[in-house]
């Protein structure tokens, strides 16, 4: 357990968008814009994108909370006990989590994402380092990564406890992502 808590508090930091030390809806709405911004997102498309974000933060984010803040330790509780209920039922749901988000970051629709799209992604959630970004990209080894490979690191990331196996998220937290 002790090695998802680690992961889960990097993934706790990717989410505080706005650094505060807690998750809350500032972060929701500083993604958004940051979103919007980097794709130049205006009109219908940016109220949908909005939309698409908002409701992937209440759903797999603040859950029946939404917008109430969220501290790093409440996470990890939340969390833990979910995996300990049904580690299945864990993983199920963070497929479902990440498969939604990505699709929101898949602005072309092709199933896939490639290095714009990703470091785009990673700076609407307040991750700036576009030298890490790039080291993270590369290491999966492809101009357009599928969008099933990416969900699958992710959720290896918050749902594996095999510590022999090569994470790439952890890495790339570690690297300062």
């Amino acid at each position: 357990m002790d090695y998802l808590t680690i992961k889960w508090k990097y993934w706790y930091s990717y989410l505080d968008v706005n650094k505060d030390g807690k998750i809350s809806i500032e972060d929701v709405e500083e993604c958004r814009k940051k979103f919007t911004d980097l794709h130049k997102l205006a009109g219908e498309k940016a109220k949908t994108v909005n939309v698409d974000i908002e409701q992937w933060w209440n759903t797999y984010i603040f859950r029946a909370g939404a917008g109430k803040e969220i501290s790093v330790d409440d996470f990890v509780s939340i969390l833990s006990a979910d995996y300990k209920k049904d580690k299945a039922g864990f993983k199920a749901s963070m497929q479902k989590c990440f498969e939604k988000v990505f699709d929101v970051i898949d602005m072309d629709k092709d199933r896939t994402i490639d290095l714009d799209e990703f470091v785009f992604a990673f700076r609407a959630f307040g991750h700036e380092n576009e030298a890490v970004l790039k080291s993270v990209f590369d290491s999966y080894e492809k101009k357009k990564v599928p969008m099933k490979q990416l969900v699958d690191s992710w959720v290896q990331f918050v749902c594996d406890e095999d510590k022999s196996k090569k994470d790439v998220l952890l890495e790339a937290f570690k690297k300062g992502m």
